[in-house]
This record gives C-alpha cells, structure tokens and sequence, in this order.
C-alpha cells in the first residue's frame, strides 16, 4: 500500500509548528517555534503578540518542515490543521496559511480539533488499543474522553473552571516561579520533605468532572495570609500541597472511568502530561487495577504539528475533508470522523 504523507500545522496558542508524518505514525520532520520567551516577561500568553509571532513564523516553519522530511508539496496527500480550540487569531493564521498552501499545491485540507491531536499524539509513540479513555491535561483542558473506537470521542468529565494546566500557572505566579509554571511546580514538589494540606474538590459523588478555583483560590489566601502575618512561606511546601490535591484527584478520577468503562488502556495527552508527579501516580494506580497507561514523551505532549498530522491522517483515512470555507473555530466541538460531523464544525 502507498505511503500517506500529511503535512500538519498547530498554531492554536503560542507555538507556531509545522510537521510532516507518514502514516499516522512516523514522523518524518516536527518544526516548532516556541514563543515563552516573548510571552514570559508579561506571565502568560497575550493573544495579540501571539498572532504577530504566528504571521512572522508559519511561512518559515513549514518550509523547513519540508526541507526537513526531505519532501516536495507533490508529495503529499493532505494539509491537517488546528480548526480549534484555542486563540482565534493564532488559529486564523495557521487556518488561513493551510488553505493557502492547499489551495497553491491541490491538496485536500482537513481541519483538526486540538484536543484530538493531543489524544493522537499517543499514536505517534506506539500507543492506542480501543476501547480507551483519554486524559487530556493542559493549560486550557482538563477532560476525560471514551474512545470506543477510532476517531470516536465521549466527553465524560471536563473542568468546571480553571484547567488544570491553568491552576499551576496562576500558583507558580503567586509564589514567584517564572512562566510556565508547571515544570517549576513539579520540581520544587519533589524537593520538599513535607507538604501544605490543600482542599480535594471531588464534587458530586459519580462526577467524572473536574474543579481546581477553589485549590488555587486556596493557595493563594494561604500566601496572602502567611505574608499578612509576617510569616515564612516555603514555595516546595506550597507546590508540594497543591500538586498533590491535583494529582489525587485526577489520578482517582481517571482510574474510576477506566473501570467503569471496561477499558484495558488509559492514554495521556496535554501538557500536564509532562509531569512527573501525575505520570507516576496514574502508572502506579492503574498498575494495580492492572490497566495499561501510555503516555507520550515530553516533546509531545506540549504543542506540536506532528499530533495534528496524526490525527489528520486517520480523518484523511476515514475520508474526512474540508475545504476553503473552513475557518478558525475558538470554541470547536469535538466530533467524530463523520462528513456529517465535518459539515457541523464548518
């Protein structure tokens, strides 16, 4: 069977990527151009100087992408891209950019929900038997999914509030780590030899949904009070409390629908995923319930093209196509593969 090239392109937040996979599951380039630097000194991503650094970038980025995989756009299939969620004018541009190239070369665009692609990133390192459920964990998600199948998607637990992701970024502010907090927070976790006692917010018994307001709202009238009284805070302390509050609640979350669902695998996806606290108690717990757990290495788990490439390969196998009315969607729902559902997301 001849091979499928699909050229992915992720511009949902602040990296600007282009990637170029075959197959679904080899990636043959993966070019990312990382903003923090840019978005550090203001302590989270400004969506305007987001979209500048995108218009300034994504033409490069995919060029080197090709040049990379060592491939002609004659040689592709199809153009997958972040349709969203995310910041419309960062999606504008990667939506308006693929369409161009589409367009130009005759290809097929496809439009990719970003969450899927994170959930794809898993096939990238090996891993998808269904059925699964999919902890998906970053900065704008936290949501447990059912797949029965592939391309099939089940929202079964999502934040009510903050993402988790989003939660440690606000804590690391409050206790003066640099942007992105998460990383920063996870160490300094590891570090301390005892911990601050923080709320769990479990909600209604059943729940599959998530809260951390309240954890971080906690945290932060901790600092505020400690600092009111003249006292110490010890940030490895806080961070060690805080991530334990998310870590076991997620952990019990997740471990519940996984036997609730008769799945025998457990996937990861997001940038959270990244960390070293969560990945360790969900392998241990599901371990013991003797549930697979996959997750993928660190450079996918953050943003990247090469999980939208993924994801828009098993569309493009499924048969899933748009065209040039597409646009960025910031508040995407996420579907299956059905020209049906494709119709609906337009």
């Amino acid at each position: 069977m001849k091979d499928i090239y699909i050229l992915g392109i992720e511009t949902s937040c602040d990296e600007t990527a282009a990637s170029v996979v075959r197959n679904g599951r080899e990636i043959v380039s993966n070019v990312v151009a990382s903003q923090i630097e840019s978005h550090k000194r203001f302590g989270g991503v400004v969506p305007e100087v987001a979209s500048r650094h995108h218009v300034e970038q994504i033409t490069l980025v995919i060029e080197q992408a090709l040049r990379e995989a060592g491939i002609t756009p004659g040689g592709l299939n199809a153009v997958a891209v972040t349709q969203g969620p995310g910041l419309v004018g960062a999606l504008l541009v990667g939506v308006n950019a693929a369409k161009a190239f589409a367009f130009a070369h005759g290809l097929p665009v496809i439009g990719v929900h970003h969450i899927a692609g994170h959930v794809y990133a898993n096939r990238l390192a090996g891993g998808m038997e269904f059925p699964l459920v999919a902890l998906i964990i970053s900065g704008g998600h936290t949501e447990l999914v059912y797949m029965e199948r592939d391309g099939s998607f089940e929202l079964i637990g999502e934040t009510r509030d903050d993402a988790a992701g989003e939660a440690y970024d606000k804590v690391a502010r409050i206790l003066g780590l640099p942007y992105p907090g998460g990383p920063h927070i996870d160490r300094l976790a590891h570090e301390a030899e005892e911990s601050v006692k923080f709320p769990r917010a479990w909600l209604e018994d059943g729940s599959y949904d998530f809260s951390f307001s309240g954890l971080k709202s906690a945290v932060i009238n901790y600092v505020h009070n400690a600092n009111q009284k003249g006292e110490t805070v010890d940030p490895a302390k806080v961070a060690a409390g805080f991530q334990e509050s998310v870590v076991e609640v997620v952990t019990g979350k997740t471990v519940r629908a996984a036997k609730a669902f008769g799945v025998q695998q457990v996937i990861a996806a997001g940038g959270v995923a990244a960390n070293r606290g969560l990945r360790d108690s969900l392998a241990e717990a599901l371990g013991k319930e003797e549930i697979e757990f996959h997750v993928p290495p660190l450079n996918l788990c953050t943003d990247n093209a090469a999980m939208i490439a993924a994801a828009g390969s098993s569309m493009f196998e499924a048969g899933v196509r748009g065209d040039l009315r597409m646009n960025g969607k910031p508040g995407l729902e996420l579907l299956g593969w059905t020209a049906e559902n494709e119709q609906k997301n337009r």
